[in-house]
């Protein structure tokens, strides 16, 4: 069989895989992969609310429990999600109580109401935690007053992740699927991998979606497959 059949083969199985289905992820304090990168951005979520500022950025990359710990900030806090946007009553949230805003870098925000739920936040003795993927100075923000409230906050940075923790994560995300893999296993896709976050959720959706496609088992050889087919679609963008 040549190369090129082969790879047709190969995107003719993958588009023949099954629509992904709603995985439930274990989100509760005690199922948080704890690692030396990921300290200092729990440490802040566990000390609610005894936090330095009343207003705490987390940053990091995609995939890397920034909505695991946001949702940590709830069930600890009470925490109210809010949308910054005129006229959505987030400033009287702010004012009422703990308030969390995800993912400040994707769903944009208006600058003036953030002002103000940051102002109704010290005014009233609560606390706002927003997550980000990118640091503050890169959110472009225009009103000097509430570049002056950002610079206030603190800001805690979730690192990349380590060989271990990726083993960690790999085997969450199957069990989060009520799949077992092998150690070894996993130990073969963390050598092999791109180190970050996110790919790990790709590799575990891809290696889910194809033992049930073909009703296999999650193997080293399934990985493998995956993993080319991976590094395949890298090259050909």
């Amino acid at each position: 069989m040549t190369d090129a059949k082969m790879a047709a083969e190969k995107r003719g199985t993958a588009e023949q895989l099954p629509l992904a289905f709603e995985h439930g992820a274990a989100t509760g304090r005690d199922d948080l992969l704890v690692s030396e990168r990921m300290a200092a951005a729990v440490s802040i979520v566990d000390a609610w609310p005894d936090w330095p500022s009343p207003v705490v950025i987390l940053t990091g990359p995609e995939g890397s429990g920034k909505s695991h710990l946001a949702q940590i900030f709830r069930d600890t806090s009470g925490a109210t999600d809010i949308a910054l946007q005129p006229g959505k009553g987030a400033s009287q949230a702010a004012a009422a109580g703990p308030v969390l805003f995800e993912d400040a870098d994707r769903n944009g925000f208006d600058e003036v109401e953030l002002f103000h739920v940051i102002n109704a936040v010290r005014q009233h003795g609560t606390t706002l935690l927003i997550t980000s993927r990118s640091f503050p100075p890169s959110w472009n923000v225009a009103l000097p007053d509430l570049n002056s409230r950002l610079k206030a906050a603190t800001v805690v940075e979730i690192g990349a992740p380590d060989e271990e923790l990726l083993g960690h994560l790999i085997t969450k995300l199957f069990a989060d699927r009520q799949l077992y893999i092998d150690d070894k296993i996993v130990g073969y896709i963390v050598s092999r991998m791109e180190r970050s976050f996110s790919a790990a959720q790709v590799v575990v959706d891809r290696m889910d979606k194809l033992a049930l496609a073909r009703r296999a088992k999650i193997s080293r050889s399934l990985a493998a497959e995956v993993l080319e087919m991976l590094e395949a679609a890298d090259i050909s963008e």
